[in-house]
């Protein structure tokens, strides 16, 4: 037992020590010598976890998946258009705490076709809740009107960019960062003006 709470605490300490570097260094330019120093640990200590730095990556962006949706589960009342505001909500705040992570994504998929592969497989998770929503508004006899994974696609894809532009990146030219509660409500409200009529 408690070698096994020294292997968490461990494995813990790479994954802060990585989100330090890649935020510091950019994905491509960290080196497995400076995650481990500033874990204070051994580079040979971070063999006994990861093969390498992209599966060190990759189950940081496991992380970012599951909190999504862990975090989204427990807001889910019996109202789906607050639920819609809801999961943006904790996307966007997810997302904001994952830059680092989300910058990886983003360098290793242009570069390696087998991560973009992998990284596709879990943004699927994402599509999946959005068909569900879809699901949902359907069974109210409500005709979305749209194909429904390429709906799902896009509106995934619309957060995707968005909180990319907005968080990682350096904003659009010439306009203001938008307040994030503004941004927030501006973006749901696209969704669920994509599902329902106009009030």
């Amino acid at each position: 037992m408690a070698a096994g709470a020294k292997g968490r605490r461990t494995e813990a300490a790479f994954h802060a020590a990585a989100r330090e570097v890649f935020a510091r260094d950019g994905y491509l330019n960290a080196k497995i010598a400076d995650i481990a120093d500033v874990a204070g640990r051994s580079a040979a200590s971070f063999y006994n976890y990861y093969d390498n730095k992209q599966r060190l990556l990759e189950a940081l962006l496991d992380r970012f998946t599951d909190d999504v949706l862990s975090r989204t589960g427990e807001q889910v009342t019996r109202d789906l258009e607050q639920d819609i505001e809801a999961a943006v909500r904790v996307y966007f705040e997810t997302y904001r705490e994952y830059v680092p992570e989300m910058i990886g994504a983003f360098q290793l998929s242009m570069t390696d076709p087998q991560f973009a592969a992998w990284w596709s497989t879990r943004r699927m998770e994402g599509i999946n809740g959005v068909l569900a929503v879809v699901r949902s508004v359907e069974r109210k006899g409500i005709d979305v009107g749209l194909d429904r994974n390429v709906f799902a696609s896009a509106i995934v894809s619309m957060m995707e960019s968005f909180c990319w532009t907005w968080y990682a990146s350096a904003g659009e030219l010439k306009l203001a960062r938008p307040d994030d509660d503004e941004a927030i409500r501006t973006v749901s409200e696209i969704f669920r003006r994509a599902l329902y009529p106009r009030d």
